[in-house]
């Protein structure tokens, strides 16, 4: 009986030694042979509701991905890819109204516009739109949820944008 185990051990090491696999944890599907740069624009906060720190939340998380996830360096001007945009929507909308009348639940919800440009392969250029939402419930001030809820959501934001980009999915 051990003999048999022994057996089915080493049969089971030598296929698990046969099979590989492998995948890349940050999903990016770049041929570094090509593009090597990468240029990202400031994004302006051009939404009708307006919170300052948005931009710069969201323009230090985007740079941030791409120099964690990617080896690309990232340059002022002229790069291999090219990312630019505005925030164009930061909303907040009563989700559920309570027995009572009243909203229990709020929902904000922040677009953001994207043109990409990749300068060595023009076929996957876009001009589109990102968006995410976050709930709170309405017992709580804006102002106490707000940093929390809107850096998710730019972390959402910037994913979609990474894998629209880089990682093509």
């Amino acid at each position: 009986m051990k003999t048999i185990c022994k057996i089915l051990t080493v049969l089971l090491m030598t296929c698990l030694a046969a099979c590989t696999v492998s995948y890349k944890l940050n999903g990016a599907s770049i041929d570094y042979n090509t593009v090597k740069t990468i240029t990202i624009e400031s994004f302006t906060n051009r939404a009708a509701y307006q919170w300052s720190p948005m931009a710069p939340m969201f323009n230090q998380t985007i740079s941030d991905v791409y120099v964690r996830q990617t080896k690309l360096k990232q340059v002022k001007d002229n790069g291999d890819l090219h990312l630019s945009g505005e925030i164009t929507g930061y909303d907040q909308t009563n989700k559920s109204i309570s027995s009572d009348g009243y909203s229990s639940m709020v929902q904000l919800k922040m677009t953001v516009k994207v043109k990409f440009t990749n300068n060595t392969k023009h076929e996957e250029d876009f001009d589109r739109q990102f968006s995410a939402t976050r709930e709170y419930d309405a017992s709580q001030q804006l102002s106490a949820v707000q940093e929390e809820l809107v850096q998710q959501m730019i972390d959402e934001i910037v994913d979609q944008i990474f894998n629209a980009t880089v990682a093509i999915w």
